[in-house]
């Protein structure tokens, strides 16, 4: 299990830590004009990819791990097989779909406007992708059912990887060896999802043929017979699916909530012009978002490889180690999560002027120091919902995130109103406040947990963020202000705050003992330095 939680981790994060990066020459190459049109065409792709293939992997991986465990490794393969099909099928009816529909979501979204037809252009370019991937997700999900990661690890990493050369290359020779547009640029961009889908499939059906004899000596030497019907099959599925599906989808949700309403209500309430409200778009769904994500990514890879032990625990009564490990989960997510949000939000313009562009700072630096304490209410959202699956509750994690959603639509055009371009900010935290706020009463009427600890860790992990902001502080007074006059004195400045605020927050949190409580020997160099 740890070996599995490991490769699954390093792989999702260098997945997600290459897509922060092509964000930053993407930027330069095609500026906000090119992100707003991207951020346009992924937002709706990703929550058609969602239902499409319905938390597939998740999920078939737990029916087949199930089954095998008993002995009837030939329902898992019948599953398979018959999976395939309703993927395909499921691939090809969203890829209809959004390519019918983009005009519809395209007027949503942007409005008759001169982007019209540029959004509805890269929508239609995307949808391709939705042919492949979900046939794709149910053979990760597969071999994850026989307990091999390996595969899922390996074809993410090499699909995100293809899909930024295929980016980047192409962006490049449109924009600076041929002069083209910015349109043909993105088109391209949302084209390489296809490529790297398709990249990935091969290694896939590589990882296929070579354990197939040795996939095929399980079925063989099946011992049990279930005899389970397509039908029933498909129930059993789909249960397990949906939790997964409102975990993987909210993001996506609260986005697409953005998309549809900030450009009609910033113009009305704010009357920002439109080469404002491209940037300020850009920046809520692209920019400052992917740069948000990177506490999140980490605090929840390392929080929820305690979270899977957590079903073993419950499912033996042993509350007390459902409590404990709750624990472990939920001050790992503080301690990594607050101080890194913090730090991003003060060095919010220094951090923007470093990575994209001192010109638009203004805007960009204005709404990353407002997102980034979004990304602890992230965090949180994810590892609660997590906990709620390990204890059967997963019902409890679509009524927190349907509150949570109705909350931020109901929001966002008052605070947009009141607040200008972070209101949508502001209306995500209160829906995500609603959301975690369920999940951690379910956690105690159903555990018995209570807080009162976790409370004391958050009081003293940010006192030592105090501490540690009041440094940076300090430095950005020494140095000019906050905000950057240049790309070079933006990265001097942020690495040098980085560097010092950062180890101050880590001398606090190891001469005080935090550090080895939270992290135990998971570090081994935590020993000999508090030595």
């Amino acid at each position: 299990m740890l070996r599995g939680t490991f490769i699954l981790t390093v792989a999702t994060f260098l997945s997600k830590f290459l897509g922060l990066i092509f964000v930053v020459p993407f930027t330069a190459l095609v500026g906000d004009k090119g992100n707003y049109l991207y951020s346009f065409a992924y937002t709706p792709y990703s929550i058609i990819l969602s239902l499409a293939t319905m938390g597939v992997p998740l999920a078939v991986s737990k029916f087949v791990s199930k089954y095998n465990a008993i002995g009837d490794y030939a329902t898992g393969r019948r599953l398979f097989k018959s999976g395939l099909k309703i993927m395909t099928i499921t691939g090809i009816l969203g890829f209809v779909i959004l390519y019918l529909f983009a005009p519809v979501i395209a007027r949503l979204s942007s409005g008759q406007g001169s982007d019209f037809a540029d959004v509805v252009s890269v929508i239609r370019v995307i949808s391709v992708a939705l042919i492949i991937v979900p046939a794709m997700s149910l053979i990760r999900g597969y071999f994850q059912g026989y307990q091999s990661m390996g595969p899922t690890a390996l074809s993410q990493v090499i699909e995100q990887l293809v899909r930024i050369i295929f980016i980047l290359i192409s962006a490049f020779l449109v924009m600076v060896i041929f002069h083209g547009s910015v349109l043909t640029a993105v088109e391209l961009a949302t084209f390489a999802a296809f490529v790297g889908a398709f990249f990935g499939l091969l290694i896939l059906i590589g990882y296929w043929r070579k354990r197939k004899s040795h996939l095929d000596a399980y079925v063989a030497q099946s011992t049990v017979q279930s005899n389970m019907s397509l039908s029933e099959m498909y129930r059993e599925l789909i249960a397990y699916a949906i939790p997964f599906v409102a975990v993987g989808i909210a993001m996506n949700l609260y986005q697409a909530i953005d998309q549809l309403t900030s450009k009609h209500y910033l113009s009305i309430y704010q009357h920002y012009s439109h080469n404002e409200l491209v940037s300020i778009i850009a920046n809520l769904m692209m920019n400052d978002q992917k740069l948000v994500m990177i506490p999140v990514s980490l605090a929840t890879a390392l929080a929820l490889s305690v979270v899977p032990s957590v079903t073993k625990s419950y499912a033996e009564g042993n509350r007390d180690e459902v409590q404990k490990k709750t624990t472990q989960a939920l001050q790992l997510v503080l301690f990594l999560t607050i101080p890194a949000a913090a730090g991003m939000s003060i060095l919010g313009y220094m951090i923007y002027g470093m990575l994209y562009d001192v010109n638009g700072i203004i805007i960009g630096g204005h709404i990353l120091r407002w997102y980034a304490p979004t990304a602890l209410l992230f965090a949180l959202f994810s590892v609660t919902a997590s906990i709620l699956q390990g204890i059967n509750m997963q019902k409890v994690t679509i009524f927190s995130l349907l509150v949570g959603v109705l909350i931020k639509l109901i929001l966002n055009p008052l605070f947009m109103m009141w607040f200008g371009m972070v209101g949508p900010i502001l209306a995500t935290n209160v829906g995500y406040i609603a959301s975690v706020f369920i999940n951690m009463v379910a956690i105690t009427r159903t555990t018995g947990y209570q807080y009162g600890f976790i409370a004391k860790r958050f009081l003293l992990i940010s006192i030592f963020t105090v501490v540690m902001l009041i440094v940076v502080k300090i430095v950005l007074l020494l140095t000019g202000g906050t905000i950057p006059k240049s790309l070079l004195h933006g990265a001097v400045v942020s690495i040098i705050s980085v560097i010092l605020g950062g180890g101050v927050f880590a001398l606090l949190s190891f001469r005080s003992g935090l550090a080895r409580q939270i992290l135990g020997n998971r570090i081994p160099f935590i020993g000999r330095f508090m030595k």
